[in-house]
């Protein structure tokens, strides 16, 4: 059995800071070996540096499809399986759904959307074909429901979560697990270079500025530990009955509780209103 834990594949997106960075230090001291791959292979070299023998780092960028098919088909030439995938890579978008031009909305479900799938439909032979493995998307709290000023990235979000919840139904045959993480406010570079911020109308300063001031002020000051993330999805993918979605930080489980009653209250205010709706005999 310590063998096998050993020898565990992990491949991670984005690896190159944040989230992606610290599970890739976390896989490596778990003597697993580890697929990291980044848009720029020079951010990569502190990694593959920590263990030469367990690390494969890979120029790739999720948008594409060329370079994601030679750095799984170099990952799987040296280390002759993937046991996990996690698609990290991504970026966040602020301002109102106005203030966002066509092309950044596009460009942002085509990096948080797009490229997740893509890389998946990539191993997911491989992990078919093991009979085992495990899918982590990265989503957010905001996967789950949206705030003013947030609604490009909050769509990005939503369709992987609904992309998700659907592909777990297709995989699980084939031995292979799906896991949604909804992280809250974790010490990552994503307030800071990963926040792409719109231009401002003056019609949405006083709506979405306390979004864009949050957005700003809370870069190197969240609670969350990214390292402690890490151990968090390694214990749920290990567990018999991995949870579907996988919620991380006080401020995610508080704000999703919340949103799931006001959810349930709703439903319940409006329920004769819905079931009203049968045709007549």
């Amino acid at each position: 059995m310590n063998q096998i834990e050993t020898n565990k594949v992990w491949f991670i997106t984005g690896a190159s800071a944040g989230f992606g960075k610290a599970f890739a230090e976390y896989a490596i001291s778990q003597n697993y070996n580890v697929v990291v791959t980044a848009r720029r292979v020079d951010k990569l070299t502190q990694l593959e540096g920590l263990a030469p023998k367990q690390v494969l780092a890979l120029r790739m960028d999720v948008n594409d499809n060329s370079q994601i098919e030679e750095a799984v088909d170099k990952g799987m030439k040296r280390f002759g399986q993937i046991d996990v995938l996690i698609n990290n890579a991504g970026y966040g978008t602020v301002g109102a759904l106005e203030e966002t031009p066509e092309d950044e909305l596009r460009a942002q479900m085509e990096t948080n959307f797009f490229g997740a799938i893509a890389v998946t439909k990539a191993i997911l032979p491989h992990m078919r074909d093991q009979k085992s493995g495990a899918i982590v998307n990265m989503s957010s709290m905001g996967g789950q429901m949206s705030f003013g000023g947030f609604g490009p990235y909050s769509a990005s979000k939503f369709a992987l979560e609904g992309a998700s919840e659907a592909l777990a139904q297709e995989v699980a045959p084939f031995g292979i697990k799906v896991m949604i993480v909804e992280p809250g406010a974790f010490r990552t570079d994503f307030a800071g270079s990963a926040l792409k911020h719109m231009p401002e109308m003056d019609a949405y300063k006083e709506i979405v500025g306390g979004t864009r001031e949050f957005a700003q002020g809370m870069d190197q000051t969240q609670e969350g530990d990214p390292a402690k993330a890490a151990i968090a999805i390694d214990k749920a993918l290990a567990a018999e009955n991995t949870p579907l979605r996988l919620q991380l930080g006080e401020d995610s489980i508080n704000a999703i509780k919340e949103h799931s009653e006001n959810l349930l209250s709703e439903l319940k205010a409006w329920e004769s209103i819905g079931l009203d709706t049968k045709m007549a005999d």
